[in-house]
């Protein structure tokens, strides 16, 4: 089976505002943390909300994990999107999840050329490097599992041969939570292949405000300009692969991950796909609060977004509700792993 890399995309410079993107990718935890912060910040500009929530979201792009944004309509998904793939340069392509979606509508399809007497494949919107699949459980499962190889393997398999995707690939997938009509809700393998699941929720008064006084003008996404390009994007991710994680902390995150699994309230507990997926979430956030290795401290925030969407819960009510108090008592029955002196996982800072 033929293995076809499309040629690379290159953004371009479509205001002259990419100039500071085309530096040689900065060193250094600190340098890191410095671009990630402006970069949060320039999205904190355009999408009014917790500022941790958007925190989380530089986790999963910092992880090469696809994002599931469950929240009710209006709440800023689909802006948030567009204003990640414009602070990146990066290209975003947005596809409508409806009942009649085909598969190929997204991975794409071939075209027969009587000129030439063969068939040429043409890519569908998956080909992108942000793909925004906007009220994803509106589609069939036939349509939805058409983007399980792309979100697992980073290709699509069509007529013998694979296609490899474009390199950041990132999904960022919508749904309301409150709306039934019509909908198939996503089984397990599909949750399973999000890196993480997220709620925006409403914004306090102040946010709202400062929502309106920014859109008396225009829009915040006209007057945002790139901050990052590919190649700084690639560097950043690779730094974040290089955040020390001890066998102790390995462990604490092994140990919480099974725990899910010993809960009586538990029906399916998180796989190990979860704890590399803990892992290297914990890892991307000590990148972005300037941390050297990975502590229980950066662990705990993540259990919820990383692991809640994995799991089934016995009681239905606590699987839609709040479930803090949840893990509360499952953080509490771990107990919190003793680092000897002078261990790298004693960052301080």
């Amino acid at each position: 089976m033929a293995i076809v890399t499309p040629p690379p995309y290159n953004p371009g410079d479509p205001d002259g505002s990419s100039a500071a993107a085309d530096k040689a990718p900065e060193r250094g935890p600190d340098k890191a943390q410095r671009l990630l912060q402006q970069l949060q910040q320039a999205l904190a500009q355009v999408v009014q909300t917790d500022g941790e929530k958007l925190k989380l979201v530089l986790v999963s792009l910092l992880c090469r994990g696809h994002l599931l944004l469950e929240d009710a309509p209006g709440l800023g998904k689909t802006t948030l999107a567009r204003a990640l793939s414009q602070a990146l340069t990066l290209r975003m392509k947005r596809i409508q999840c409806t009942p009649d979606l085909m598969p190929s509508d997204i991975t794409g399809i071939s075209v027969y050329n009587s000129e030439e007497h063969k068939f040429h494949f043409m890519p569908g919107p998956v080909f992108t490097n942000i793909l925004l699949a906007d009220e994803i459980n509106r589609a069939t499962p036939r349509t939805q599992s058409a983007l399980l190889e792309a979100m697992a393997e980073g290709t699509v398999t069509a007529d013998r041969k694979t296609y490899s995707l474009p390199d950041p690939f990132m999904v960022i997938a919508t749904q309301n939570p409150v709306e039934f009509s019509g909908t198939f809700p996503l089984p397990e393998a599909q949750l399973d292949r999000f890196f993480m699941r997220l709620t925006l929720g409403y914004p306090s008064e102040q946010q709202e405000v400062a929502m309106m006084m920014a859109q008396l003008n225009g829009h915040p996404l006209d007057r945002l300009k790139p901050l990052l390009n590919e190649s700084l994007l690639q560097a950043l991710q690779a730094q974040a692969e290089k955040i020390v994680i001890t066998e102790a902390s390995a462990r604490y995150i092994s140990q919480l991950v099974r725990e899910t699994r010993r809960q009586p309230g538990v029906r399916l507990g998180a796989s190990p796909r979860g704890s590399l997926a803990l892992m290297r979430a914990a890892r991307a956030l000590a990148l972005l609060n300037g941390k050297k290795a990975v502590t229980p401290e950066l662990v705990r925030p993540l259990l919820e977004p990383v692991l809640g969407h994995r799991m089934l819960f016995r009681d239905a009510a606590l699987q839609q509700d709040d479930r803090a108090a949840f893990w509360k008592q499952l953080i509490a029955a771990v107990p919190v792993p003793d680092y000897p002196q002078g261990d790298g996982a004693q960052d301080k800072r």
